[in-house]
């Protein structure tokens, strides 16, 4: 199953209306978009902990890295740079952090408030090669944005 953006969005809005605590957003967030397509291995977020790190945040799928230093991986690259990483062969990237070995691809998306402020990453692992496109970057980010662009 593939999933459909704009229907995932009408979902995930309805469910955090009025919400503002960023780990009850973070945590629904994951759960629609994990159940909303087969590609989806591994999902969840890094949250900004301190100054050029992250800690693991809500996930579904197995266990994630606990610690991502802007300095490394592809997390650490969508932080560190703020742009969309897609990645479609991670044994390609230099310095992938491999926090499971089923991995195959990736993209990661930052995630800022509306007042501009870095939240954390979103990430999502395929155990597939190529398995994600600009397409998915880009309904992603009008998902991230409709849902954390509130929060100042």
């Amino acid at each position: 199953m593939r999933i459909d953006y704009d229907e995932v969005q009408k979902v995930i809005t309805a469910l955090c209306d009025g919400e503002t605590d960023e780990v009850a957003l973070m945590a629904t967030v994951v759960c629609e978009l994990h159940h909303a397509d087969d590609r989806f291995d591994w999902t969840g977020f890094y949250r900004v902990t301190e100054p050029e790190l992250m800690k693991i945040g809500p996930y579904q799928g197995g266990h994630g890295c606990l610690v991502i230093p802007f300095a490394r991986g592809v997390c650490g690259a969508a932080a560190r740079t703020g742009e969309v990483q897609l990645v479609d062969d991670v044994e390609e990237f230099a310095g992938h952090i491999a926090c499971s070995t089923s991995t195959r691809s990736e993209v990661v998306l930052p995630v800022y408030t509306g007042a501009g402020k870095l939240l954390g990453v979103l990430d999502i692992d395929s155990d597939q090669p190529n398995a994600f496109t600009q397409a998915d970057a880009d309904g992603l980010t009008v998902v991230l944005d409709t849902v954390f662009g509130v929060l100042h």
